[in-house]
């Protein structure tokens, strides 16, 4: 296990679900943090906690990464302000679940800034931080709607489709540097991602789902073992490994079945 104790992290989107496992267990191993979202509120409750259990630096950023200039104002934050840091967890963002021409494009493109643009700006300007120093871990945090188009999630599938594939190049071209980059790929897990998507999950489905907790560890393990993608769960990794020997057309129907919105029969007219 590799020592980070006295190593500094930021995790993006920290106030909750992964985000705010992947800072506990991160504190657990004495890793300094600097935590951001937008809910100050919650951030200062999880900084106040990991302070104190133990005895950790912890900087709290209320950052509203959708914005454009808010990579920028991340790193001129901690690099720019001389602290140093040697692991990024890019886990922020979210998903609305409906018809992609019926969500309004200022949603939609804050969800692109937020999930593809934000975190490869963020993963650029700290990976060359990373490497002048000699040292670093960057972890990208995809899905398994990285590997099928999702109907009533169009552009989020798509979105980490871009995650997992940029993050893997990216690894690779670093290959033989001491800065290592990992994609974790999580499955169902229960966060708060689909009371903001709006999505309502049956509550037979419910109990399937993964903790936030055991996400959390399957990508640290992955990121600190030099892992270049992770797929959480064993039952997840079945899965999108005999999507390889189905049709798209099929993939994209049991990727509808499952993900896209009940609708309303339309009534014909009398």
């Amino acid at each position: 296990m590799v020592d980070l104790k006295g190593m500094r992290a930021i995790v993006t989107g920290a106030s909750s679900g992964i985000g705010e496992q992947l800072a506990r267990q991160l504190a657990a191993r004495g890793v300094n943090l600097v935590i951001t979202a937008r809910r100050t509120d919650r951030l200062d409750a999880l900084a106040t906690d990991l302070r104190a259990r133990h005895a950790v630096e912890v900087d709290v950023v209320s950052l509203d990464l959708g914005r454009p200039d808010a990579p920028a104002e991340l790193f001129a934050r901690t690099e720019g302000a001389g602290k140093a840091v040697d692991i990024l967890l890019n886990n922020a963002g979210f998903g609305t679940q409906d018809a992609f021409v019926e969500i309004p494009w200022e949603r939609v493109r804050e969800q692109l800034q937020l999930n593809v643009v934000s975190l490869t700006e963020l993963t650029q300007l700290f990976a060359k931080a990373m490497l002048a120093r000699g040292r670093g871990w960057v972890l990208n945090v995809a899905s398994i709607g990285a590997y099928m188009p999702v109907p009533d999630y169009a552009t989020y599938a798509a979105g980490k489709a871009y995650v997992r594939n940029f993050t893997e190049a990216l690894a690779h071209e670093l290959r033989g540097t001491p800065v290592r980059v990992c994609c974790l790929c999580p499955g169902g897990t229960a966060t708060e991602f689909m009371a903001v998507s709006g999505q309502e999950l049956p509550s037979a489905l419910k109990v399937t789902l993964m903790s936030p907790e055991r996400c959390a560890r399957i990508g640290l393990d992955a990121l600190f073992a030099g892992r270049r993608n992770i797929i959480a769960g064993w039952m997840n990794s079945i899965g999108m490994w005999a999507l390889r020997f189905a049709p798209r057309r099929l993939i994209v129907r049991i990727a509808a079945l499952v993900m896209e919105k009940p609708r309303k029969a339309k009534q014909l007219p009398a």
